[in-house]
């Protein structure tokens, strides 16, 4: 049905509201990165309108924080363009303080609680070998 896959890697040791948060927020830049990915507006049986969502499915799964270095590593190694959160970010309250905690940290060191990718299927499998669905 879709030659790409939306794939939303999550730390399993995050708190739930953490994961819900982390979630929104990668789904978010992938929006930003592939627009076209957004379908048409919904209309209910009384002609209401309400937001158009995302045409394709996305899988959400989750990862220990070795696994999530790798996973980050792949994305750097296959030059795939990501959605993602450190965990510095939690400490912030905006996003241009976002982008500067985010700016600070070595990518080597980063601790990732969340990676977002939309590609090929077959580069998302490969990228996100070794997290599981999440619970």
């Amino acid at each position: 049905m879709f030659d790409t896959k939306v794939a939303l890697v999550l730390r399993n040791d995050l708190e739930a509201w953490q994961s819900l948060n982390v979630t929104a927020f990668l789904m978010s830049g992938i929006v930003a990165q592939t627009p076209d990915i957004i379908g048409e507006p919904y209309i209910d049986a009384k002609q209401n309108i309400y937001n158009p969502l995302s045409r394709q499915p996305a899988i959400v799964l989750a990862a220990d924080g070795a696994t999530m270095a790798k996973i980050h590593r792949r994305v750097l190694e296959r030059g795939v363009c990501a959605s993602a959160y450190i965990e510095e970010m939690f400490a912030t309250g905006h996003d241009a303080a976002n982008r500067d905690v985010f700016a600070s940290v070595d990518p080597e060191q980063a601790k990732f609680v969340g990676i977002g990718i939309h590609t090929d299927k077959r580069i998302v499998d490969k990228i996100t070998k070794g997290a599981r669905m999440h619970p």
